[in-house]
């Protein structure tokens, strides 16, 4: 049976078993107990601390890397020009630096993508964030999306880890469902949501799905949005077991994005209430 077929029938049976049932598959990883230490270690293990801008200069790479010293963070995840300086920053920390790869697009041929991948990991790189092929996986060309990710992962193990960026803000159901398998069964570590730089953030259901096709073999990273402990709880009870975040910090430190509120007289809370009665009502997330 070629690879077409079966993510075909795997795509089929694993969307008529979620229809099936609310729940997820597995077991939800717990969440970490709040200490009262400054900031909670526990979650450090799931953040990948991200600086991705195109004008990321030195400095900003080093407060990165010195964050991730100071919380244990999993890692730091960098352009691939960036790879050896990170690498140099992080010696001794027990902090990985991970690479990305044929990013942000993902059209760049496999070829490509396996020589960065390669680049990246003779330079120190420890794990590996490729984009996938995703006009090929609209195309439904699954045999091109599967051969992608191959030739990273070939190129990757067994010296680094694998996570496939499958960008869900512009894929169906159906077609995310596509993705994972096909990551699975190419041998990848993570399966993961955004790259950050097209539409769509990390989303609770996207999680679920995620985790539910590719069960608990591998890692399920949530990536853009994750911006504060609310959230990455949210994303953990989902089945997530990484956060591609630049907000790590707060994270670990417990803090909590304030959500906004509706003024039950004239809306003008932005400025003083002119009205002198600044009652609020519900919070409108």
């Amino acid at each position: 049976m070629d690879i077409n077929e079966i993510v075909k029938q795997v795509t089929a049976g694993v969307i008529e078993r979620i229809g099936a049932q609310n729940a997820p598959a597995h077991p939800s990883p717990a969440v970490p107990a709040v200490v009262s230490a400054g900031y909670d270690a526990a979650y450090a293990k799931y953040m990948d601390h991200t600086v991705l801008k195109p004008d990321t200069v030195k400095a900003t790479l080093k407060k990165f890397c010195d964050e991730a010293r100071q919380y244990h963070f999993a890692a730091v995840c960098v352009n691939g020009a960036n790879v050896p300086f990170v690498v140099h920053s992080l010696a001794g920390s027990g902090v990985k630096c991970a690479a990305v790869i044929g990013f942000p697009l993902g059209a760049s041929t496999s070829f490509i993508k396996a020589a960065e991948a390669t680049d990246a990991i003779k330079n120190g790189a420890e794990e590996v964030d490729m984009v996938i092929n995703i006009g090929a996986l609209k195309d439904r060309e699954y045999d091109v999306v599967y051969n992608d990710i191959l030739a990273v992962v070939s190129a990757a193990h067994p010296r680094a880890l694998v996570k496939v960026i499958i960008e869900t803000g512009l894929l169906s159901d159906e077609e995310k469902v596509a993705a994972c398998v096909l990551a699975k069964r190419a041998g990848a570590d993570f399966v993961k949501t955004c790259s950050g730089f097209s539409v769509g953030k990390a989303t609770v259901e996207d999680i679920k799905l995620m985790r539910q096709v590719v069960g608990a073999g591998i890692g399920v990273k949530a990536s853009t949005g994750v911006n504060d402990r609310r959230i990455c709880d949210e994303m953990i009870k989902a089945g997530a077991t990484r956060m591609g975040t630049s907000k790590g910090i707060r994270i670990v430190k417990g803090e909590i994005d304030t959500p906004p509120q509706e003024c039950v007289n004239c809306g003008g809370c932005n400025a003083k209430c002119p009205t002198g009665n600044v009652t609020l009502t519900k919070q409108s997330y």
